[in-house]
Formats: C-alpha cells, structure tokens, sequence
C-alpha cells in the first residue's frame, strides 16, 4: 500500500529467489494484486521447493510459470489474460514450459482458463496450495489438473515461507484466511472463503525467526484484522478452557514482544471490527507503528448499507475520533469506491465531504466495477454511466492529492527513527526507509546499511515522499525523534 496510487490493483512481476541448486527443475512467480497474494506466493515458494523446484528470476529458464491472480476489479483479470496469452505464444518455443494460475482468478475462472481458452494448464486456488507438487506431477504426465476447493481450516500455519523479497528488511506474516464479510462489491468471500485464524504462537515464531534472520519490519495480514480470533468459535464461545482467548490486540501485544527493534504493521483493518483495545495497544508499544489502512468506500450512510459494509458515517467517523483522541499523531488512509450502484450526485458529495473531515495521509480510490456472484450484480444495477464514474473519481483523486501532500507537508522539518530499505528508486546514491507514519524518506546514503534504523531530519517534500539528512543519535536524544 503505498501512497499516492488512486487503486488497488498493481503487479510485481517475477517476485523470486536466484535459482539456489543447478540441475533443479525452476519456478518462476509472478504476484498480482494484494499483499495477501505475495505472502502466499512465499508459500508456494516453500511447498514446491520440497518438491525439487529453485525459484528463479529468470523467466526464460523456468520449468514453471505460476501466475497468483487477484479478481478484485475486471481490468486486474484482463491484465492477467494478456500476460497468459503472452505466456502461451512463448510455449511453442518451448514445449515443455507449463503455465499455472493461482489465487483469485484461479477459483473463479478455472473452466475458462483450462478448457475454453486453453491458456494454461494447471488451476489451484488459495486453499488447494498443499497440493501443488501432485498436480504439477500431473500436468508432467500431460494432463490438466485443477484443485479449487475451499477450506474451513487451512492456515499453512506451519509452513516456513521462501522469503521473495531479496531485500530481507520487511516482510508479511499472514495471521488469517478468508473473510465472512460479504460486502456486496466483492468477491473476496467467494474465492477465499470462510474466516479462520491462525494459531497465535505460531504467528510469534515466525516473527521470530525472521528477526533472527535480520528482518526488522513485518505487516501482519489478514483480510480483516480486526476480526482475528483464537481459540473462539463463530457465536464468541472459549473453545478450549484450558487454553487462552487471543484477539487482535493480544496477538499484536504478542508479536511486538519479539524484541522492540522489531516494527509491526498490520493490514487491513475493518471499521465495524476495529476496538478501542487495539488502538490503546498501539499507543503503548512505540514498535507498533502508528498508521492505520481503514477503509470506508463510501462517505454516505445509505450507500454503506446496498455495500453491506456493516456501519454507518456516523460510527466510522466515531472510529476516526477514537483513533485521534487515543493517537493523535495516527496516520490514516483509507479506500473509496466512486460511482457503486444507485449513487447519488450527493452521496458522491458526502464522501468528499468525509474526506474533507478526516484528511487522510493517502487512498487507494478507484470507479465501481461489477463483479460476477456478488450480491451488488445479484441485487443492484450498475446504473452510474462510466463517464459519470470517471468524473467523480477524478474529484476523489484530486482532493486526496492535496489532503496527502498537506499531511507530508505537516511531517516536515521533525527528525524521524528510519528503517533503511535499500537505495532509492530514483537515485542509486541515496536510500529511502520509511517512518512510523508510513511515509518514505529518502536521505543520502552516507555510512549506513539496509535494516538499520537511522535518524533522519527532513528537509523538504514532495505530495507524498519526504527528503531529508542523517543526524547523530546524541543530535536525535536532544532535540527529540519521533519513533
């Protein structure tokens, strides 16, 4: 989630290790989408890896091409036909290649892909990952093979991830599958099915593994944090008496308890599941970052309701109060839909107008887009004309545009403890590491290294970067850092 960006959909391609053995066969990954397909790419990394495949960078000399999908928005799935029918032009010259479809996509077109188009030859979808190396034994022998079966229990909560992410600053831990939400705009409860959590200490083990191995940032994940439980059932009965009921807010006091050079994000939170508990837990660990993703779609109470996303402005705004009066130097971003069906000229107003109230630091915002088996297409015309569409996104992008570059503007001339990620993307002789908040900071290099943290005074900025120079930790203590 980086700022600036106006949606949700983007792709990293070939997210992958070098190969780390010669002669073995190579895998090649390509992450679409959310967060959640990257931690689950690192997953499959693992399960094939017992399998006898490197994971590779190298598109050319893979044995393997795995795209992980994502079906949030239809341009995000036509994205990904192009790439296939780019994959399947490079087959004829090399026969042996197969081509796979993970994720999202995977649940949801898995006849298309494989019979009517042809375009690959093997559909796994996010619970089936486990059985990867018999389907790919599979395709091998020259069949098809197709697991999208969804589960009730399926964690992966023992499986060591390949860390994709050659970096090794940040990384993802996924705390949660699932989501028993059911917005009426989404496919998310379709193609990954029902909520379950994961099991808290192995949560804590891998936070702490990956500390042991020089990581300093990790982003718990989930499709709802907020709504993480162990050790409860569905109707908030204790499963387990001789065991402990652990909540969000628990798991994170947990996970921050690692070591306290170990920064925590997390994402995404829910505005009718987020609790005053979590937010008081924030505001007491200064490694639990202060930022916070919360989205609110639409600004108008009954646009909320056709979405079905379970609150009103009103309590999300209540939220947004409790949120400033427990941190008040929280910094918030958020999603909005512009153009959802029945949406009036008004209740289009209302959301620039809660936006205008809040002043998030950054949004993800992008025009309605229908998706197939949501209760939005079963219920609901999509009755706002594209043009229309595009005109208030376009309202919606550029009140953000101003909202983010005055809330950088507010973080500048402060000194910051910055976690260095690695040289800048526009300049080799500079690196850039984020603070508390979220937001990049780009500095010159100086006499530092990737996952070290760093003071930082910043001196100038951009709608959504800031700029600034290292300072001496006693310079630091004195004139006083933000965490």
């Amino acid at each position: 989630m980086r700022p600036g960006h106006h949606t949700i959909d983007e792709s990293r391609q070939g997210e992958a290790l070098q190969s780390s053995a010669v002669g073995e066969r190579k895998l090649y990954l390509e992450s679409y989408g959310c967060q959640m397909n990257f931690s689950d790419s690192e997953i499959v990394a693992s399960i094939l890896a017992e399998a006898g495949y490197a994971t590779t960078k190298n598109e050319a000399e893979a044995d393997l091409i795995l795209l992980n999908t994502c079906s949030i928005r239809d341009n995000a799935e036509q994205r990904i036909r192009h790439r296939l029918q780019h994959l399947k032009g490079g087959k004829r010259n090399n026969p042996k290649l197969k081509v796979g479809i993970l994720g999202c996509m995977a649940e949801r077109l898995r006849d298309q892909l494989l019979e009517e188009e042809k375009l690959v030859d093997l559909v796994v979808g996010p619970d089936a990952y486990r059985d990867l190396p018999r389907l790919v034994d599979e395709v091998e022998g020259g069949q098809k093979a197709v697991n999208t079966l969804l589960s009730r229990e399926e964690t992966y909560a023992e499986i060591q991830p390949v860390r994709l992410d050659d970096k090794g600053v940040t990384a993802f831990i996924s705390i949660m599958r699932g989501c028993d939400n059911m917005c009426s705009f989404c496919v998310v409860p379709f193609t990954r099915g029902r909520e379950r959590s994961r099991d808290p200490q192995s949560i804590v083990a891998e936070a702490r593994d990956l500390f042991a191995k020089g990581y300093r940032e990790v982003t718990l994940l989930g499709q709802n944090v907020d709504s993480y439980k162990w050790n409860v059932d569905a109707k908030g009965n204790v499963k387990d008496e001789g065991q402990p009921v652990v909540r969000f807010a628990q798991l994170m006091d947990l996970v921050s308890d690692v070591d306290s050079d170990l920064r925590v994000r997390f994402s995404t939170s829910h505005p009718k599941d987020m609790t005053d508990e979590v937010l008081e837990v924030m505001a007491r660990k200064d490694n639990l970052c202060k930022y916070i993703h919360l989205p609110v779609q639409s600004g108008d109470s009954d646009v909320l309701k056709r979405m079905n996303r379970g609150y009103t402005r009103e309590w999300y705004l209540d939220r947004i109060a409790a949120i400033r009066r427990i941190m008040p130097d929280c910094a918030i971003s958020t999603d909005v839909i512009a153009g959802f069906c029945g949406e009036t000229v008004e209740q289009h107003g209302a959301t620039l107008s809660l936006m205008r109230e809040v002043r998030y630091e950054m949004a993800f915002m992008f025009k309605y887009s229908e998706r197939p088996r949501t209760l939005a297409e079963r219920k609901f015309e999509d009755d706002v004309p594209e043009e229309e569409k595009g005109r208030r996104l376009t309202e919606i992008i550029q009140l953000q545009q101003e909202h983010s570059k005055e809330r950088t503007a507010a973080q500048c001339g402060r000194i910051y403890r910055v976690l260095v990620e690695g040289p800048s993307k526009k300049n080799a002789e500079e690196f850039q590491g984020r603070n508390t908040y979220n937001t990049m900071i780009v500095f010159p290099k100086g006499d530092v290294e990737p996952g070290q943290y760093h003071y930082v005074r910043t001196t100038d900025h951009t709608s959504i970067t800031l700029r600034g120079e290292l300072v001496e930790e006693a310079v630091a203590q004195e004139e006083g850092f933000i965490a």
